[in-house]
């Protein structure tokens, strides 16, 4: 026994405060109480597997948000991208999915702390968000995201734009938006991030009207990318167009397809959203055939 005290206070402790004890100033996070502390370590291990499970181009672009995958999220986009669900289930599982892009969105407008009382007589202290925002809809399909803004965000102005390709451009025909949109947080709709032209017009109207770029927060439920565009070998598409010409504007999304094909469709993508969910498409008896997403 005293061999081993012998050792410890004449080999490992000075060791120690030699060469660990100063290397803990360099640290990222020190574990108090070490392997016996299994809520920090619980912690640890479950920011890593988040870390580890963000979608590549997540690292890439700080402003690229997309919620958090699980089997009921992967279901919807089953129902809704399958060319047999009829308009009445697309409709109902769109929608679900927009109010969880919706709020997923609405966490990340700023915010200030604010104490309240309870019932109880108890202090909580929470926070408030910007009372200052408004939706911009891009016409048509965006408009399906309206109600699920107003559903989380009572009595918000929502404005408009409409965007119409012609040829390989996109120009813009009507916009109608709130007067002191400037001094607002805007919250950008349209469902797919296709080729990304359209929101590129969207975007440069809301900044030619005084938007800050780092107050526009685009969400869609799918947004398109590709290896192929991240080597610039082909056109940039949708998330590397948006991200790349604006980089403090954020993007929330529910899942990133893969790219577009040579006719500019988005795969494997849902067909003509705008189509499908106003049921312009087709009749209610019939499946919906996909279409251009853009």
């Amino acid at each position: 026994m005293e061999r081993y005290i012998y050792n410890y206070d004449k080999h490992v402790k000075p060791s120690f405060e030699e060469f660990i004890l100063p290397s803990k100033k360099h640290a990222d996070i020190i574990i108090p109480r070490g392997s016996d502390n299994d809520v920090a370590i619980d912690l640890i291990v479950q920011h890593i597997r988040t870390k580890l499970g963000q979608h590549d181009l997540c690292k890439i672009y700080q402003n690229l948000f997309v919620i958090p995958s699980t089997f009921q999220i992967r279901g919807m986009h089953t129902l809704i991208r399958d060319v047999k669900t009829r308009k009445h289930d697309f409709v109902f599982y769109a929608d679900r999915l927009i109010r969880l892009v919706v709020e997923h969105g609405l966490g990340h407008l700023p915010f200030t702390e604010k104490q309240i009382i309870t019932p109880t007589g108890s202090i909580y202290t929470g926070v408030v968000f910007c009372k200052r925002l408004c939706g911009v809809s891009v016409i048509r399909s965006g408009e399906s995201m309206e109600n699920a803004l107003r559903a989380c965000c009572k009595g918000i102005k929502i404005g408009k734009v409409l965007i119409q390709r012609e040829g390989n451009d996109r120009q813009l025909i009507y916009e109608k938006l709130p007067k002191d949109i400037a001094s607002r947080q805007v919250l950008l709709l349209d469902p797919v991030l296709a080729s990304g032209d359209s929101a590129v017009e969207a975007i440069s109207l809301l900044l030619n009207k005084g938007v800050s770029e780092s107050n526009i927060i685009f969400l869609n439920l799918i947004a398109v990318s590709s290896i192929r565009s991240m080597l610039l070998l082909f056109a940039p598409e949708g998330i590397h167009t948006v991200c790349g010409q604006y980089p403090r504007l954020k993007i929330v999304t529910s899942e990133i397809d893969s790219g577009l094909n040579e006719h500019s469709r988005v795969i494997p993508g849902m067909g003509e959203f705008g189509d499908r969910y106003f049921g312009t498409g087709g009749n209610d008896s019939t499946p919906f055939l996909p279409k251009n997403n853009k």
